[in-house]
């Protein structure tokens, strides 16, 4: 498990205002520290997992906008199948494996409430092993996935 600390809890969040924010901007603002400091911990954090500096796109700006979650029920030799065969196309944002009600959970992005119909009855319904699926429109997201930070309760007491 990766220990973070203060400057790394820091840079984090300092990089999720602004993914293009320069090492020497970023080393500035924590202040007490270096941009070379700054530049080896964001390598670090990468090298270990604990985070990745990406583009993220944004749906509706590009007229996909009806969003909806779908949940699949599905043959429980088939899960894993099933879910890689839906992370394939193109209008789907999000597929997880999930323990419950449903097995698969996945999130559609259309140009209508028409495409995403069309999307889960005429391809996901027919994938072999769905067994039944049930979709909700989102007509708001409030927090995105990408949007969770770093809790300030896994700093040390001697960080804080």
């Amino acid at each position: 498990m990766y220990e973070i600390d203060k400057i790394d809890f820091n840079v984090v969040n300092l990089l999720m205002e602004d993914g293009r924010m320069s090492a020497s901007e970023i080393a500035r603002r924590i202040g007490d520290v270096t941009e070379r400091t700054v530049r080896y911990r964001i390598e670090r954090m990468v090298e270990e997992g604990l985070m990745r500096v990406s583009a993220v796109v944004n749906p509706l700006a590009l007229g996909f906008n009806t969003v909806a979650d779908v949940f699949l029920e599905v043959e429980s030799e088939s899960i894993t199948e099933v879910a890689e065969s839906v992370a394939r196309f193109e209008n789907v944002s999000y597929v997880a494996c999930s323990i419950g009600e449903t097995d698969v959970s996945v999130q559609v992005v259309g140009q209508s409430t028409a495409d995403v119909y069309r999307f889960v009855t005429e391809v996901i319904r027919k994938i072999p092993g769905v067994r039944k699926t049930v979709t909700s429109i989102v007509p708001l997201v409030v927090k995105d996935v990408y949007q969770w930070r770093v809790p300030a309760s896994l700093l040390s007491d001697d960080d804080e």
